[in-house]
């Protein structure tokens, strides 16, 4: 008797839905995706009990003909590719032709459409068709899912609660939002509206109705390309930083894509501007040419594989750092608080159809919203505030707070500078501008400076020795297990030389196996920039406050320490006034 044998075709498509649909936000996607493929302007989700019970699924898309209808449910049955060769030229969310089949393999589904006029019900249970009848008139598809995972118990119990499977089909659809803002989503749950969009095409505005005024006014624009790629969309400004990168958005060609390599490269670009445990929020549109991406590499085709993706990832670095650069980001101490516009403003807010620029003299309309004046104030078609006008920037101390801050003053407000923040960028950027010059200025100190390390510390860093002597270290073997320095850059701290030696010592031991003189230049900065800085509760004299102020002032980045944290934050003479109520608007 034969071991082999061919596989049922309701098997192959249990086998299949495993790979295909595994929550609730699954069936959410693959339907809401074939929408999208359908050509719908509005899409609208209707879940109860999140979706364990029932998830349904309407657009107004172009609909089937009964046939269509029919083969829909076909294994591999699908319109959006002909032959091997539209695999490279994939332009639509979906084209395996597997969703619908197996989602009907593991539930019930009952499915109406039309071109207009008599519609198709069809109903299946299992994967078989159980009914198939005329229906209303209509144009687009609406389709319903029950009793997902009846038939697969081992699946079916592996479904986590209610609010843990509403949350994953609420951020899907987020994010699809966001890739379409042309596309109006609504998203109920038990009959309560819990997500919709305007469709409008403005992202901005998008964003807003997704994640808030908070978020959305804190926003800056980014377009840039190269011979290969257009990108272009909304990064943060590192005021409003999240704890994951869930809000790390990227859509390539529409799709929206996790990509370690692209999560990467925006992580990179915020680096000094951000602590590494915090994440910016940001939404990207890469447009490329769909021969220069492959989506066909995971079963949810979530992740995609790009062709030049280095060029891309310095693209995305660059752009996004030189937008950073060239907005002023000194945070202002009011508006960190989180606005919280009353109920009828939050319902005018998402009416907004138009942007508009209000002239600051006029009197604002009564239908105008702290949205409107938010994206305006924001707004990248305003001249944009570059990094000259901090160099210009005076501040004049007035004192010192709780021995930490530096209480500054000039005509345009207060400010609070952080003296440790504040020098420890002014050290960074000192150190790492003297690690990147090419002829070192080097000093021999009358005692040669002797350290003695533990073996496997004295091994790692005879091994770099040379990458020492590259940043101005002149070192020799002295004794077990100990190092004599005889010669150190003249741009270690005076005093502190041996600490200091101390400390590069210590990153070159903790160093990783694959050794970065790059990353290496910039940890000693970092390491060095720190330890060598004022600390907090150290009072300082006025002269000393200038001279930090006056050089902070002066660097490329005056609003971050190079971990992240900011230097300066600021009170606007109008915030003053507004929160002593000498002005009431």
């Amino acid at each position: 008797m034969n071991k082999i044998k061919i596989m049922s075709e309701n098997l192959a498509n249990k086998i299949a839905a495993g790979e295909v649909v595994e929550k609730c936000a699954s069936i959410v996607k693959e339907l809401v995706e074939n929408s999208i493929d359908a050509g719908a302007t509005e899409i609208t989700v209707a879940l109860l009990d999140g979706g364990l019970k029932s998830i349904k699924v309407t657009d107004n898309g172009s609909g089937m003909t009964k046939e269509d209808a029919e083969l829909s449910f076909a294994r591999h049955a699908t319109s959006k590719l002909l032959n091997e060769n539209d695999l490279f030229f994939i332009n639509t969310l979906g084209f395996r032709g597997e969703a619908l089949p197996s989602i009907a393999s593991i539930s019930e589904v009952v499915m109406q459409t039309g071109q207009g006029s008599v519609g198709t019900l069809i109903h299946l249970k299992g994967g078989k068709v159980i009914e198939e009848s005329a229906s209303d008139a209509r144009t687009g598809t609406e389709i319903t899912v029950t009793n997902l995972f009846y038939n697969t118990p081992a699946r079916l119990k592996y479904l986590k609660s209610e609010p843990a499977e509403l949350s994953y089909s609420v951020s899907f659809l987020e994010r699809l939002a966001l890739s379409k803002p042309d596309i109006k989503f609504t998203l109920t749950n038990n009959e309560k509206v819990l997500l919709k969009t305007s469709g409008s095409g403005n992202l901005l505005k998008a964003i807003h109705e997704i994640f808030g005024l908070a978020i959305s006014s804190r926003m800056l624009k980014v377009e840039c390309a190269n011979d290969d790629y257009e990108v272009s969309g909304y990064i943060c400004k590192p005021e409003i930083l999240k704890s994951n990168r869930n809000y790390m958005i990227t859509i390539v060609n529409g799709r929206i894509v996790k990509n370690n390599d692209l999560n990467r490269a925006i992580n990179d670009a915020y680096y000094t501007y951000k602590p590494d445990i915090k994440y910016p929020v940001v939404v990207l549109n890469i447009e490329t040419d769909p021969t220069l991406i492959d989506v066909n590499i995971h079963p949810t085709k979530q992740d995609i594989k790009l062709s030049k993706i280095g060029e891309l990832a310095n693209l995305l670095i660059n752009s996004i750092k030189d937008v950073l650069y060239q907005n002023l980001l000194i945070p202002s101490a009011v508006r960190n608080t989180p606005y919280a516009p009353s109920k009828e403003k939050e319902e005018i807010i998402t009416n907004i159809v138009e942007e508009t620029t209000p002239d600051k003299e006029s009197t604002y309309p009564d239908n105008q919203t702290t949205f409107d004046f938010a994206i305006a104030e924001d707004s990248n078609d305003a001249p944009v505030v570059i990094n000259e006008e901090m160099k210009n920037l005076k501040l004049y101390p007035v004192g010192l707070a709780l021995g930490t801050y530096i209480i500054a003053q000039n005509e345009t407000g207060v400010f609070l500078i952080d003296q440790h923040a504040a020098q420890e960028r002014i050290n960074y950027e000192r150190y790492l501008k003297r690690l990147k010059e090419k002829d070192v200025a080097k000093i021999s100190p009358l005692f040669p400076i002797t350290i003695e390390l533990s073996s496997s510390d004295f091994i790692t860093i005879k091994d770099h020795l040379q990458d020492l002597a590259n940043i101005g270290f002149d070192i020799e073997e002295f004794g077990v297990n100990t190092l004599t320095v005889k010669a150190h850059p003249t741009w270690l701290k005076e005093g502190y030389e041996e600490e200091s030696i101390r400390h590069i010592f210590d990153i070159v031991a903790n160093s990783s196996k694959k050794f970065d003189p790059v990353k290496f230049n910039e940890h000693i900065a970092i390491t060095l920039a720190c330890k060598m800085s004022i600390k907090a509760n150290m009072h300082i004299s006025m002269e000393a406050m200038e001279e930090i102020l006056d050089e902070l002032c002066a660097t490329d980045n005056p609003y971050n320490c190079p971990h992240g944290r900011p230097t300066i934050i600021k009170f606007s003479i109008y915030d003053l006034e507004r929160m002593f109520k000498r002005v009431m608007n």
